[in-house]
């Protein structure tokens, strides 16, 4: 059953000195549910801005973009806020955990927005993460790995139905990389939830059925970073 599609998906920015730049024009993707999508392309390629449309973080110039059949791309932001909160997780690349919070409270606080917040879900995840031992600590007494576990955990305890994931192993070793997708696919395999996940890595993309190639997504616009 499809959950995601775009079309005729466009956005412009305007430089300094005043300049037109397309950032990205995508004619067509479609996610189903359930499925686990990567995309591939390098940095500056506009990847990131791509994910902030699907997730209403941005608004789109022109085109659609249909969550489940309803359509996102006009709504207002405050609308856009709560489609987000009630049925999208979002992986960081640099995590983005609030420093006075334990990790516990990183992930009820992340969940609470759309679900409400569920602390017997919270702790769950943190356990199967390996963190249990690490409920009360906050981000600066965790190593990178453990604050990209907690964030993992945050973008799951709302139960969303769709999870993405932006370079989410770019601040990690390759063997804490390679651990974090396991952990990141295996969770989202569990609770049923799409992955959309972009990355310019060949090894997390490798772990992919289903691999994108931005560039031939987005009609070759010229790389840009916004």
């Amino acid at each position: 059953m499809e959950l995601l599609r775009v079309e005729n998906l466009v956005k412009d920015y305007v430089s300094p000195e005043g300049e037109v730049q397309r950032v990205l024009s995508i004619d067509r993707f479609a996610l189903d549910s359930g499925e686990q999508v990567a995309i591939k392309g390098s940095s500056g390629s506009g990847k990131t801005t791509f994910l902030h449309i699907v997730a209403g973080i941005l608004a789109a110039d022109s085109g659609r973009v249909c969550f489940d059949g309803n359509e996102i791309t006009h709504l207002s932001e405050s609308r856009r806020d709560q489609y987000r909160a009630r049925e999208l997780g979002y992986v960081f690349q640099s995590f983005h955990l609030l420093g006075a919070y334990s990790a516990l409270e990183n992930v009820t606080l992340g969940a609470a927005f759309g679900s409400g917040g569920d602390p017997g879900l919270a702790r769950e995840l943190l356990e199967t993460l390996g963190l249990g031992h690490r409920l009360q600590h906050r981000p600066h007494q965790l190593s990178i790995g453990q604050q990209q576990r907690v964030a993992l955990a945050r973008a799951l305890a709302g139960r969303p139905r769709m999870v993405l994931a932006d370079e989410p192993t770019g601040n990690l070793d390759s063997t804490h990389a390679q651990e974090a997708l396991e952990l990141l696919c295996s969770l989202c395999r569990k609770q049923g939830a799409a992955l959309l996940l972009v990355s310019h890595d060949p090894a997390v993309l490798a772990a992919f059925d289903r691999q994108e190639d931005f560039a031939a997504l987005n009609g070759a616009v010229e790389e840009v970073t916004p």
